[in-house]
């Protein structure tokens, strides 16, 4: 594993759609790993493969919580509901936040490191980490939905 390095605003390939991931070898788990381990170093909840220069349909995505680390393979938000505005910052965008309005809930369909396909529900801030790597892959970044941009305080 490896720390990659990640893009930030201004770089063209932040806008572009991700590819669907139509082989799982070994240099997607080796992008799963390095993801990890990237967003790991900067104390990040999520990162998407376009982040760290690979236009492929992979996210990764721990809050923090009992269940650690979630990886999603080709992710398809299939359902979704409800609505909530929350500050956002973003690995890409370093140094700002802004206020997102995010669905409450969603269901992703999406495949596992094994290949094997599974569909997870999601809640609150759960939910708003899906939603903001998936946005990634098609080129949104969460500035292009955010309001009240200002400069994160330091902490």
């Amino acid at each position: 594993m490896s720390l990659r390095n990640v893009r930030k605003l201004g770089d063209e390939l932040l806008r572009k759609k991700s590819r669907k991931i139509e082989v799982i070898d070994d240099r997607i788990l080796e992008l799963l790993d390095d993801m990890a381990e990237t967003m790991y170093s900067l104390d990040g909840v999520g990162l998407a493969a376009p982040q760290v220069g690979v236009l492929r349909r992979a996210v990764v995505v721990d809050i923090g919580d009992e269940n650690g680390l979630h990886e999603f393979i080709n992710p398809e938000i299939v359902e979704q509901s409800g609505e909530d505005v929350m500050t956002e910052g973003c690995l890409s965008v370093p140094g700002s936040i802004g206020e997102v309005k995010r669905p409450t809930y969603v269901k992703v369909r999406a495949f596992n490191r094994k290949g094997e396909e599974f569909e997870l529900e999601a809640h609150d801030y759960f939910a708003r980490a899906i939603c903001h790597e998936v946005d990634h892959l098609d080129g949104t970044i969460f500035v292009d939905k955010a309001e009240n941009i200002r400069p994160k305080e330091v902490q």
